[in-house]
């Protein structure tokens, strides 16, 4: 019989590449969405890039009685959690919610999957956790949503030191970017996009106006704020890669999800004006809160590279980004 693996936030832009990986693999991905962030519309893509049925319930992560149903009707195996509020500015202007769904649905989801003795989990962490200054690894967040990743790390890093029975996987992620080879999955944020390859496809469409550039001052080399990309496939294979070592550890690990290549925001522009073969129009912004000049993430820690070429270089993340945008962007 296949396992079934329940993905929190599985309608969302990582959540739903990692539906499609975990069927590749052979297992049966549930998803559990609120589609706070996401459309309904993405399980007639997921179910057709999976080859079969995709089970959707739509339910917000800290609602107990939702997850217990969920384990009730569904003989889940594990849990990969990709859910949560994950916008750096944003979390400044609205900590309250951030605690609220990205601790207190991590506590609810531990609880209700004691009950149902499940004890395998694969947390999507984040690079975040880097805000500290060059040539450190600390864990330093500098935003509030990278200090609510690091309260859920230490309760999960103390549940797994309570009791051995959990088996626990804690990715912390760089910056997710491109869309799914296919164009039918990719970024669909509602309202405002605040993700830059997003932001970039829609300016290069002329949806929108001039490509907000925000800070250009920063202590870098061309004074735009510099990260670790890593494309939405790889991130979500990355994630399938993690389950599969979970049968065979116990505690709490840690794992790093980068390429080791970081880019400037100049850099992206640049690459993906060259994708799209059109001049895309920026503007100089103050710097958003929470934001910091650089974040590097130790790729030698990463978790193994997923396929034989290894990890997606930008340019292949600006051509899925953009395909997916011609392909109308949106479910």
């Amino acid at each position: 019989m296949q396992e079934s693996i329940l993905v929190t936030g599985g309608a969302g832009f990582l959540g739903a590449h990692v539906v499609v990986e975990l069927a590749q693999a052979g297992y049966v991905p549930v998803v559990l969405d609120d589609y706070s962030n996401s459309s309904p519309a993405v399980r007639t893509r997921l179910e057709a890039l999976a080859g079969r049925p995709v089970p959707c319930i739509n339910a917000d992560v800290r609602d107990v009685a939702a997850l217990r149903s969920a384990f009730h009707d569904h003989p889940i195996a594990a849990v990969v959690h990709c859910a949560g509020l994950k916008v750096v500015s944003e979390s400044e202007e609205r900590p309250l919610a951030y605690y609220d769904v990205n601790v207190g649905g991590t506590l609810a989801l531990i609880e209700v999957m004691g009950e149902a003795g499940v004890a395998s989990l694969v947390y999507t962490s984040s690079a975040t956790l880097y805000d500290a200054p060059a040539g450190t690894t600390a864990r330093a967040p500098g935003s509030v949503y990278g200090r609510t990743v690091r309260v859920v790390e230490d309760f999960l890093g103390d549940l797994a030191q309570a009791n051995v029975n959990w088996r626990i996987a804690i990715l912390r992620t760089s910056n997710v970017a491109g869309a799914h080879a296919s164009g039918m999955l990719g970024a669909s944020p509602r309202g405002r996009p605040t993700d830059l390859f997003t932001m970039l496809a829609r300016a290069a469409a002329g949806e929108t106006g001039e490509m907000p550039v925000f800070g250009t001052d920063w202590p870098t080399p061309d004074g735009t704020g510099v990260r670790d990309y890593v494309h939405v496939q790889d991130a979500a294979r990355a994630h399938v890669v993690a389950l599969q070592r979970l049968a065979d550890e116990h505690g709490a690990s840690t794992v790093d999800v980068a390429t080791g290549r970081p880019h400037s925001v100049r850099d992206v522009i640049a690459s993906f004006e060259r994708t799209c073969g059109r001049r895309i129009g920026t503007r100089a912004l103050e710097r958003r809160a929470g934001d910091v000049a650089a974040r590097a993430v130790d790729a030698t820690h990463a978790s193994a590279s997923p396929g034989e070429t290894g990890w997606r270089d930008l340019e292949t993340m600006c051509a899925d980004a953009w395909r997916w945008q011609r392909n109308g962007g949106r479910y």
